[in-house]
């Protein structure tokens, strides 16, 4: 049995400076997608000083960007690597959104990892109560160092 699934393609052409970036946050994304939680975490946590935190229209245009970079991260089982590569991004762009892995707060109960910025999920249906946060990486804060 098979199901067609029809994905909305992005045709927007990106400048080739951004095309370039994106794919250097998606490559540089897929292995530490593999690292162990904890050590990503603290990746992550690293990479986030001395960014600025990311408004929420730099964080659609991150995800809106990825996502027409790469097929294989529109898919449902594709949520850290897809999440990875737009906080990446943000990054290299001098912004940094909050990098979030929970888990579902209604049934059914499923790990999944997003962005957030100003206070709302980034291309996730829902709302920020329907998930329980385990990990987070906000941006850095200078007053607390």
């Amino acid at each position: 049995m098979s199901i067609d699934v029809a994905l909305n393609r992005d045709r927007t052409r990106r400048p080739l400076r951004l095309r370039l970036l994106t794919r250097l946050a998606i490559c540089t994304a897929r292995p530490l997608a593999l690292l162990k939680p904890h050590l990503l975490t603290r990746v992550l946590t690293r990479l986030s000083r001395g960014a600025a935190p990311a408004s929420s229209a730099q964080a659609h245009a991150a995800r809106s960007s990825v996502l027409a970079a790469s097929l294989s991260l529109n898919g449902l089982r594709s949520c850290l690597p897809r999440s990875v590569s737009i906080t990446l991004l943000c990054r290299l762009q001098g912004v940094w959104p909050t990098w979030c892995v929970g888990v579902r707060a209604a049934p059914p109960f499923a790990a999944h990892a997003w962005v957030e910025a100003d206070g709302e999920l980034i291309g996730e249906r829902g709302r920020p109560e329907s998930f329980a946060r385990l990990i987070a990486v906000p941006p850095f804060d200078r007053t607390k160092s």
